[in-house]
């Protein structure tokens, strides 16, 4: 091979340049390449379903949920979930914020899974109402959900933070969400209108 077939060669390889010591680099999967050989057909097979993310959840989280507004005998039917976030609240740990939030989390086949804040004195290690609701139910086996119900004593909604949000998208899919006080419903929203363009697994 001639000196300039070899530069070609390098160049298609190794295409990108580190601004800072002005170096060849090159991607990761090509230093992994070149560290382990041709992938074997099980690593690709590995490689591939990371991509996908199918064995991360029901896929059908993903399907649309339809969001009822009409009451029955009275009875709306967002009462029942309101009210379990209402209970859920009384069980928040907010010493510092002292600002207390309930969640209610629907599966699929009518299940209420609460949640509250847990704060801690680091604030970070602080846990949201609705992720506390999110965990409980995925370790309780519940992968499908409809619609969660976020409480909190203001007038005015209070609707899932950025992580919650993010969070409720990956395993929850564009769920219905309902925001109210120790009074009334105060918001009803679709997620993808609180999140409406979210990261997830199709661009992995």
């Amino acid at each position: 091979m001639s000196e300039s077939e070899a530069d070609d060669r390098d160049r298609e390889r190794w295409p990108q340049r580190d601004r800072r010591s002005g170096k060849e680099r090159r991607t990761h999967r090509e230093r992994r390449d070149a560290s382990s050989g041709p992938p074997s057909p099980e690593g690709e097979r590995r490689h591939a379903q990371r991509r996908t993310g199918t064995e991360r959840r029901d896929e059908r989280a993903w399907q649309p949920v339809l969001i009822d507004v009409a009451s029955v005998d009275g009875f709306s039917p967002e009462e029942g979930i309101l009210a379990a976030a209402r209970a859920a609240r009384e069980f928040a740990q907010a010493p510092y914020s002292k600002f207390k939030v309930g969640a209610a989390l629907e599966t699929a086949d009518g299940v209420l899974v609460t949640g509250c804040n847990i704060e801690n004195a680091t604030y970070g290690l602080t846990l949201c109402a609705e992720r506390v609701a999110l965990v409980k139910a995925l370790s309780e086996g519940h992968t499908v959900f409809t619609r969660v119900a976020v409480v909190a004593d203001t007038e005015a909604p209070t609707p899932p933070c950025g992580p919650c949000r993010q969070l409720l998208w990956e395993y929850c899919g564009d769920v219905e969400i309902l925001l109210g006080n120790m009074h009334s419903l105060t918001g009803r929203y679709r997620l993808s209108s609180l999140l409406p363009l979210p990261f997830d697994r199709r661009l992995l």
